[in-house]
């Protein structure tokens, strides 16, 4: 027995749903990494009322110290260069995610992936702390950027997956035609008695 069409609305909800987190999470991102870019740019044109926010929001989760930091117009980014390596890959990544990745996957790839691609991060700090070389500004942005975006396959299943189940709909079941003849009916059903068992009840 073919299924009712009622039972195909919801899988193309739900794809609206998948494409509405991705679009979301795309466009949060991009406003991030351009708002890193922007202070500098708005406090170099005097624009303090937009700048400072930037920089104070920023400051609870970066350093900020000048030195370690890209500049333009004179200016220091938001965010430190590694900070911003991390932004920026997992911007990159998660725009092109539905490309590299189907947005049905709720399942994150195995964890030694992310453990790998944190691992350039953490030599390069670590060779800087203990003085072994001096990394640059280049080396903080790749290694963070290579960690920002690999992260991406690892939050996005699961930002999905949440949307889902926040905004999911139970799905519409076919009614299943009852039978006539008591005797066929699975074990377990039953149907109304018939007017022909109570000769008082007929017409």
């Amino acid at each position: 027995m073919y299924a009712s069409p009622d039972n195909y609305i919801p899988q193309r909800a739900s794809i609206r749903r998948q494409l509405a987190v991705w679009l979301i999470i795309a466009l949060g991102s991009v406003a991030i990494s351009a708002a890193i870019i922007a202070a500098p740019l708005a406090l170099s044109s005097g624009h303090l009322v937009w700048a400072l926010p930037i920089y104070r929001a920023f400051s609870l989760v970066c350093h900020q110290i000048p030195e370690r930091s890209f500049f333009i117009a004179g200016h220091p980014f938001a965010v430190c260069a590694r900070c911003f390596g991390l932004y920026a890959g997992f911007t990159l990544a998660t725009i092109a995610y539905p490309l590299v990745r189907s947005l049905k996957k709720t399942d994150a790839p195995p964890r030694k992936w992310l453990f790998i691609a944190a691992a350039p991060l953490a030599i390069d700090y670590a060779l800087g702390v203990f003085g072994i070389w001096d990394n640059t500004h280049s080396s903080r942005f790749i290694t963070g950027a290579l960690l920002g975006a690999v992260a991406v396959f690892y939050v996005m299943p699961g930002l999905i997956d949440l949307g889902l189940r926040l905004t999911g709909r139970k799905p519409q079941r076919a009614i299943e035609p009852v039978s006539a003849f008591p005797d066929v009916l699975p074990a377990g059903s039953s149907v109304a008695p018939s007017d022909y068992s109570a000769p008082h009840r007929r017409i």
